[in-house]
């Protein structure tokens, strides 16, 4: 049996919106941030507050969604912003080509040897850092509360009536409920050792030793995977799936708060193409208050 995110009715703006639409609308946005050259402040932090205003509205309650948002988090901060930080690489070439004054050293030591060296961390690292951390919470504040709040009987539905095939359709379902089944599938397996002994507290030692210990756990997951996997495809096969097209039980329709939405997401992303094409807005530039913090 497949699972589900935690998915709630609940009475809000943002679900009684049709699926489509926050979907067209999400991909509005990312694509007005990822424009080439788009990396101004004054660009990205005002989708960003969009983004965060439509996140609030659907009232996604902190317990449902906190390990995500852990993920999120520890991917973001880690990754991009130390990346963007200590490097500044990933931006455009006067993130490190421009003189900026040097806010402090991180000293980088080679394990086994007692040399290394220290990486400068300039203002306009800084503030690199700062924006791409800003444009990931943007995307990931638009795409993370769809599937908590979006019915798992539409997401077929959803796709096919934006034109996608039955088969892209089907496969975009069964994308939508492979995590949730997997943490499912994981979490009793988790149990079950437990009930039989099985020490999760005790792994410890190197890579290799925790991989053995954690044998117990990957090879029964991988195997429930595995069967769910071929319990669909047989499924699918005898409902003969596939070989003719295909009727949807449910049919979406939009309302006028969906037209309203769909012309704020391309009213924003045409809006963005004038600021960089027409005038020349987007460039990356450091703003003088934040300067004045470290000077």
């Amino acid at each position: 049996m497949l699972a589900t995110w935690k998915y709630r009715i609940r009475d809000t703006f943002i679900q009684r919106l049709d699926p489509r639409t926050r979907m067209i609308f999400m991909f509005c946005i990312i694509f007005a941030l990822t424009i080439p050259d788009i990396w101004d402040y004054r660009i990205i932090f005002p989708l960003l507050l969009v983004s965060l205003t439509l996140y609030f509205l659907a009232r996604i309650a902190w317990k449902d969604i906190k390990r995500a948002w852990y993920f999120i988090f520890i991917m973001v901060f880690f990754i991009v912003g130390l990346n963007g930080m200590l490097s500044g690489r990933g931006g455009p070439s006067t993130v490190t080509s421009v003189y900026s004054p040097v806010v402090f050293y991180v000293p980088l030591m080679i394990p086994g040897l007692h040399w290394g060296w220290m990486i400068p961390v300039t203002i306009s690292k800084l503030w690199f850092a700062v924006v791409q951390i800003s444009r990931m919470i943007c995307m990931a504040t638009l795409a993370l509360p769809i599937p908590y709040t979006t019915d798992p009987n539409i997401y077929g539905t959803a796709f096919r009536q934006m034109g996608a095939s039955d088969n892209v359709s089907f496969t975009m379902d069964l994308a939508f409920r492979f995590l949730p089944t997997f943490a499912r599938d994981f979490t009793i397996t988790v149990d079950a050792q437990r009930a039989r002994g099985y020490e999760m507290e005790a792994l410890q030692g190197g890579v290799v030793a925790r991989l053995r210990r954690l044998a117990p756990l990957i090879i029964p997951v991988t195997m429930q995977s595995t069967v769910t996997g071929e319990e669909v495809i047989d499924a699918m096969d005898l409902r003969a799936f596939g070989t003719n097209p295909r009727t949807w039980l449910k049919v979406l329709h939009y309302a006028f708060r969906d037209y309203a939405m769909l012309s704020f997401g391309v009213f924003i992303f045409i809006n963005c193409c004038i600021l960089k094409w027409v005038f020349g807005i987007g460039g990356f530039i450091v703003p003088d208050f934040f300067t004045q913090l470290f000077i």
